[in-house]
């Protein structure tokens, strides 16, 4: 069953290395994100997964060990998710998409060891009643679950956003930040899967994982930190 749950922005910018100059900008967002991980390890989970965002729909499993990289954003730094060595690569041979990279980070970061880590990546295609299939499995599984879950709201909040301005964006971000704050599960499912992808909101899928994940666990939410320093909505909440 879900015991507690953490919702974290996924930008490369949060790796201060990565933001160089702009590093100051988002401290209050990695903040959010380390007291959100305190959520998780205070629920004392029997296993973590990590939900984000990736190129293809999946979902695609990237077991304990998995590497990843920010070498693309010309940085020479590379994470794994969890304290493994090397299994992922030799059980897969694919390295973690940029949000669950981020993820590892933040779990490096927050010196994570509390429990077995495992990724799960899904993409914009992936329908919400997969997502939502996907979040039931998880919870079915033995032991006490907790969930990283890892998405930005939309990329279209102003002119020089990444997806330029769209009205739509911030009534969007809005209900997103509150369905989190009220742990709302079924707001969370009921987001438009087409409005989200105009909008380049990376954190939909995975949240309407979590949203399945639920059941009758009865969570309380807390919102940590919402605002769109670069016309990106970035949300941080947890539920417990």
């Amino acid at each position: 069953m879900l015991v507690a749950a953490a919702v974290c922005p996924c930008p490369p910018l949060l790796v201060p290395e990565v933001a160089a100059g702009a590093a100051p900008e988002l401290d209050a967002a990695r903040a959010a994100c380390t007291d959100a991980l305190g959520v998780l390890a205070a629920a004392r989970p029997d296993r973590l997964v990590v939900v984000g965002p990736a190129a293809d729909a999946g979902p695609e499993i990237y077991p304990q060990g998995t590497p990843g990289t920010f070498r693309g954003f010309g940085v020479d730094m590379d994470v794994r998710l969890g304290t493994g060595r090397g299994l992922g690569t030799e059980r897969t041979g694919r390295e973690l998409p940029y949000g669950l990279a981020v993820g590892a980070w933040l779990l490096g970061r927050a010196g994570w060891a509390d429990s077995p880590v495992e990724g799960v990546g899904v993409g914009e295609e992936l329908p919400a009643e997969r997502c939502a299939a996907l979040g039931r499995d998880l919870a079915a599984r033995p032991g006490r679950l907790a969930l990283l879950v890892l998405g930005d709201a939309s990329a279209c909040r102003t002119l020089k956003a990444p997806g330029y301005l769209d009205e739509r964006a911030a009534p969007f971000d809005a209900e997103v930040a509150r369905a989190l704050a009220a742990a709302d599960p079924a707001a969370l499912a009921a987001l438009d899967v087409t409005l989200a992808r105009e909008l380049k909101a990376s954190g939909r899928a995975p949240w309407q994982v979590l949203a399945g994940t639920v059941g009758d666990a009865g969570l309380a939410g807390a919102l940590l930190y919402e605002d769109a320093p670069y016309g990106v909505g970035y949300v941080a909440a947890t539920w417990s």
